[in-house]
């Protein structure tokens, strides 16, 4: 028999904010169904005579506390005793992210795992937009100079970002042409991705929650006065919105072609009613400030939000 124990992947409870973070907000929930909660490192994954291994610990959450989480006890477990795993530590998608996939390959038939480790690499946040770039600002995936000049000479204000990382990390605004700071870029990054400015940022983005096929809700994240990043990481703040027909009209095709790469849980930005490329499956945030918003709870709202997770997961 299954032990009622959930696995988390992630950074450690110190690095996260309590008041806004979905990874926390996920594990009070399945800790409300009186599951245990085993959280480790990805660092710490091993895989021992042919059995996946982590040095983690057991951990209670309480918002009620200023300390928000408490190690109940240090150990280490074989990931197979669990009920399901959770994978939700940050980018950069690099090649340590990319061996705890692996590793947890070697399970993924004996122990569900959101999302799908394999699907996690096959679905590159920032490349797999590719699919939808008509939905998108004009954007170009390069670390060709001629190209990005090119790009730059015709938008005049142009966004670089990195591909593989997250949270509003490393974004510049190019007003100018800066040789130095563009080669400087491409050689931290290798490819890199270039699109046109869109200056309604300042308005705020929309971060829309896709589970397991559908679209169930959406926050805007404004920027504090000055900035061009929607992060909350970065000061923006969070408001309750609804989508307009386009956004929902590419959301659902989005969530439909996630679902058939077994991707259970991502989250996609808007900028103007445009996708902006980032395509978020590694680890999904807002819902701790969907829930402070509006009330929609998306990890407890069984029928409606988490078919899949709690009615066959939480047995």
């Amino acid at each position: 028999m299954i032990n009622k124990i959930v696995a988390v992947q992630g950074n450690h409870p110190l690095k996260l904010n309590p008041t806004t973070d979905t990874s926390v907000f996920l594990a009070n929930e399945i800790q409300s169904k009186k599951y245990k909660i085993f959280y480790y490192d990805p660092k710490d994954l091993s895989v021992v005579n042919s059995k996946v291994i982590a040095a983690g610990f057991f951990i209670e959450f309480n918002y009620k506390n200023k300390k928000f989480f408490k190690i109940l006890k240090k150990q280490k477990l074989e990931l197979t005793k669990c009920k399901f795993i959770l994978i939700r530590q940050d980018p950069p998608f690099n090649l340590e992210y990319i061996s705890a996939t692996y590793i947890l390959d070697t399970i993924k038939n004996k122990v569900k795992i959101l999302n799908n480790p394999t699907s996690i690499r096959n679905v590159s946040e920032k490349l797999y937009s590719v699919k939808f770039q008509k939905y998108m600002p004009s954007t170009i995936f390069t670390q060709n100079i001629s190209e990005i000049r090119s790009f730059f000479k015709k938008y005049k204000k142009v966004i670089l970002k990195p591909i593989h990382s997250y949270s509003g990390n490393d974004i510049h605004l190019l007003t100018n042409f800066n040789l130095k700071l563009i080669q400087k870029f491409i050689k931290k990054h290798n490819h890199i991705m270039c699109q046109k400015f869109l200056p309604r940022i300042s308005k705020g983005d929309k971060r829309v929650f896709l589970i397991n096929g559908k679209v169930c809700g959406a926050i805007s994240r404004v920027p504090k006065k000055g900035s061009f990043l929607s992060n909350m990481s970065k000061g923006a703040k969070p408001i309750n919105i609804k989508l307009t027909k386009i956004e929902n009209k590419v959301s659902k095709l989005i969530a439909k072609d996630l679902k058939k790469e077994n991707i259970f849980f991502a989250g996609i930005d808007f900028i103007d009613q445009k996708l902006n490329g980032d395509i978020n499956v590694t680890s999904p945030t807002g819902l701790k400030t969907l829930y402070d918003l509006s009330g929609i709870n998306l990890a407890f709202k069984t029928h409606k939000y988490l078919p899949f997770l709690y009615t066959k997961m939480l047995k």
